[in-house]
């Protein structure tokens, strides 16, 4: 079925109107007119199955139809208009000529063309001297790649409509740029597009502002929503002083809707050749699965040629399973740490000599928390691959609580029980391939509240048997004995915590009121029992308890702030709003008792809860803590002139500061201010009152103020060193480094964005690190240029020199890879 309408007869009586008129058609755009003309098409999906014909004026022969002067024949949700056109309504051909326009469609098409011979029902046809355009959806990974609301545009002598989603174009250009000007296109002798896949484009030339600068027999293009298509990518380029010219490219295969993977290699001229490759699954939404590799082949560096080659695997997979078990491995596999020095190209992973792998499946309920795992640790001591400490537990099965309620008395009950297979090796040491270990340690407390005051005595006993004991020897780690050893201790603890002390302040800073909670603490603590410290094989922190007998003494310093408002004059705040969290009994995370929660959950019930408005935020958090030794010498484990460390330091401070026999600890302090979400701050600093000097400061910095972003750290550690045995002289350590980053805007940010970057050894005055990075993006396409230099020692000295030039909605070329930008 069809339906026409044509412009009513002009009688001589109207001349003067027709007149009018024409005068209008000719002056007004042709488009405007024929809106004039016509009646509106029929939205789609209403009359959907019949076509619409229209013009100034019509001719019918049959099933023949001469539509003249802006003609418009629409059909579903396609319009195809012409100056003039010849329609068949039997077979639904349609020839037009002159302005030919073509819009609609699921694809947003638009095309322009001098004539065509088009067939309505099949949306086929030839169209002449094309330019148009097909509207792209904005890809969902666009904070990957740099995108633009452009549609994806071509132009053609001859395009083919060959079927509703696919066109070949001949002799033409394609572009995602703003025509008739684009700032990149590729011109082709053909392209094939079949649209919600790709384009495909053959013999092809890539320019810049109409200059050609790489030749390409095969190319594609995304036309998808989130694209995916198989194919290889575009070649990258670079330069380095020590690896010389870089060239590689890479080949990407969309497997299935789940699964893609990404190989490729790089040719370093100087250097040797690389290997990388990629593969990604997603089985289920409640998983995933990345496999990564990267190698080198290296021909060597210096007189003689020294190999810095090798390689690296990285896994990371996790999965959640029916009642709450979820399964996760993060495996990594390095082949040695100077293949790392070399060639890693993120700085913090470069220094990093720890190679960490963990497996594990695990299942929480509310009490209670079971795990299977398998952990191996890796510490390279040195650039020599030899000098370096393996750490195996394998396998491992553990089972603990929180406290639970023992009946219906007022007594608390938690437990952590471990069996597991461990190994360790460095050199000159090596224990059994399989070393035996079962712990078991419970305990049992009685939390007491009384006016505020919290009073939380806690017993407990700990068994630990090995199937392997160690025999300390002078100048080494000593010697492990098949003979087993068992360490048994008895844990006591009595923890005090006063009412906190509160104040208001009403009349706060800009409108917001403020509120002061210092928080005390105090605990005692005695361990007993473990008289065989030296015979413990070290694996982990299971196996540095010594006994203690000390005091813990902590007061916490929080400032919070609150939007002042009128309408809670009448109300009284809940504790919970200030107050710290109540599920929570000490510093340590461990949960509160439950008559605790419920106490306090009853006297913030017993209180009228104001409406709902502004939220409390903590500016600030000062916490200052530090032990007190009554035994110095931990029942005999303390060794004088080394680093010891035990359980009760660990707990204190990561920095090691046993020495000798000593009363105090370091003092800890540390410090977090928030003012805003994008503004915090983080300091932690020990303090030595018997050297009289910082053991070890660590400061963040992070501040946004709108596409200004800073970040920056200082790390400072000075501990005391072991006597060294041939000479007898103390060897202090000392480290203290800092890094700055300064950035403004984002990769994909239209227009100018920067950063830089540096990383200083303060101790040898030395920069080790240094980047600088600049990109400026157009509506379309954006370049982005960074000079890098590495100074790691005699391993690496080297200074990068990297592009790229990024086409929206495509990709890159050259060889800048997203995960190694600064910003």
């Amino acid at each position: 079925m069809f339906r026409s309408a044509q412009a009513p007869p002009i009688f001589s009586r109207y001349r003067f109107m027709a007149a009018v008129m024409l005068a209008t058609y000719f002056l007004l755009p042709s488009v405007v007119t024929a809106q004039l003309l016509c009646p509106p098409a029929p939205p789609p999906g209403k009359n959907g199955e019949e076509v619409n014909i229209c013009a100034v004026r019509q001719e019918k022969d049959g099933q023949i139809f001469k539509l003249h002067v802006r003609s418009r024949i629409s059909y579903r949700d396609l319009i195809l208009w012409a100056d003039e056109a010849t329609y068949d309504s039997n077979t639904g051909d349609a020839d037009v000529e002159g302005h030919v326009v073509l819009d609609g469609g699921p694809n947003d098409e638009h095309i322009e063309a001098s004539k065509a011979q088009y067939n309505i029902r099949n949306e086929t046809g030839r169209f002449y001297n094309v330019v148009g355009t097909i509207g792209m959806q904005k890809p969902l990974l666009h904070h990957l790649i740099l995108t633009s609301t452009s549609p994806f545009a071509f132009t053609g002598k001859l395009v083919e409509k060959t079927a509703p989603d696919h066109f070949i174009v001949h002799d033409g250009t394609i572009t995602s740029c703003e025509l008739p000007h684009p700032k990149w296109q590729f011109n082709a002798h053909r392209v094939v597009m079949e649209l919600g896949r790709n384009a495909v484009i053959y013999r092809s030339s890539f320019r810049i502002r109409g200059f050609p600068v790489l030749f390409l027999p095969i190319a594609t293009h995304p036309l998808q929503r989130q694209p995916r298509q198989s194919g290889f990518l575009i070649p990258n380029l670079g330069r380095s002083s020590t690896k010389g010219t870089i060239f590689g490219d890479s080949f990407y295969w969309a497997i299935n809707r789940s699964m893609d993977a990404t190989v490729g290699a790089q040719y370093f001229s100087q250097r040797g050749w690389a290997q990388h490759g990629e593969f990604r699954a997603r089985p289920t939404d409640k998983s995933y699965f990345d496999l990564a590799f990267f190698g080198v082949a290296d021909r060597g560096i210096g007189t003689p040629k020294v190999s810095q080659g090798g390689q690296e695997v990285r896994l990371n997979g996790q999965a959640r399973f029916e009642d709450d078990i979820r399964g996760v491995a993060n495996i990594d596999y390095l082949s040695s740490f100077i293949f790392r020095l070399a060639f890693n190209e993120v700085f913090t992973q470069t220094v990093s000599s720890e190679v960490i792998s963990n497996m594990f499946l695990s299942k929480t309920s509310p009490n209670f928390f079971y795990n299977a795992a398998v952990r191996r640790y890796e510490n390279f001591e040195s650039t020599n691959n030899a000098d370096r400490i393996v750490i195996w537990h394998a396998p491992t099965f553990e089972y603990s609580s929180l406290d639970h309620p023992v009946g219906q008395s007022p007594l608390f009950l938690s437990f952590d029980i471990a069996a597991e297979g461990l190994s360790r090796s460095e050199p000159s040491f090596r224990t059994a391939p399989l070393v035996g270990r079962f712990d078991l340690a419970p305990a049992i407390s009685l939390p007491l509240l009384f006016h505020g005051w919290s009073l939380r005595p806690e017993v407990g006993v700990r068994n630990t048997f090995y199937t392997q004991r160690l025999l300390p020897a002078s100048g080494s780690v000593g010697v492990a004995s098949n003979d087993p050893t068992n360490r048994r201790s008895i844990d006591a603890s009595i923890e005090l915590r006063p009412p906190s002390l509160e104040r208001v302040f009403d009349h706060g800073l800009f409108g917001h009121k403020l509120k002061h909670v210092v928080e005390p603490q105090v605990v005692y603590r005695r361990v007993a029992g473990v008289d065989n410290f030296p015979n413990i094989l070290r694996f982990d922190e299971r196996d540095i308890l010594s006994d203690t007998n000390e005091v813990e003494y902590r007061i916490v310093n929080r400032l919070y702030s609150k939007e002042s408002s009128t309408s809670t004059e009448n109300c009284e705040t809940p504790r919970e709003i200030f107050s710290p969290d109540v599920f929570t009994s000490s510093s340590t995370g461990s949960p509160a008792p439950d008559s605790s929660i419920d106490q306090q959950k009853t006297e913030a019930a017993q209180t009228t809860p104001c409406p709902a408005g502004p939220t409390a935020h903590e500016l600030v958090s000062w916490e200052l803590g530090q032990k007190y030794f009554l035994d110095t010498t931990f029942g005999g484990a303390l060794v004088d002139g080394r680093r010891n460390v035990f359980t009760t330091t660990a707990d204190l401070t990561g920095i090691a500061f046993l020495t000798s026999p000593r009363h105090l600890s370091p003092l800890i302090s540390r410090l977090r201010i928030a003012p805003k979400a994008h503004m915090d701050a983080d300091w932690e600093l020990d303090y030595d009152f018997k050297s009289s000097r910082i053991s070890s400061s660590t400061a963040l910095v992070n501040y946004q103020l709108g596409r200004i972003t800073f970040g920056g750290s200082d790390v400072y550690l000075r501990v005391p060193g072991e006597i060294l045995v041939s000479n007898s002289i103390t060897s202090p350590l000392h480290f203290h480094q800092f890094r700055l980053m300064l950035a403004y805007g984002t990769p994909n940010k239209r227009g100018l964005s920067g950063a830089g970057a540096v990383g200083f050894d303060a101790d040898v005055g030395f920069l080790q690190y240094s980047a600088v990075q600049s990109s400026y993006n157009w509506d379309c396409c954006g370049v982005s240029v960074e000079y890098r230099r590495f100074a790691l020692g005699t391993v690496r000295n080297e200074n990068q020199y990297r592009f790229s030039f990024n086409l929206s909605n495509v990709g890159s070329f050259g060889n800048m890879k997203r995960q190694e930008r600064l910003y």
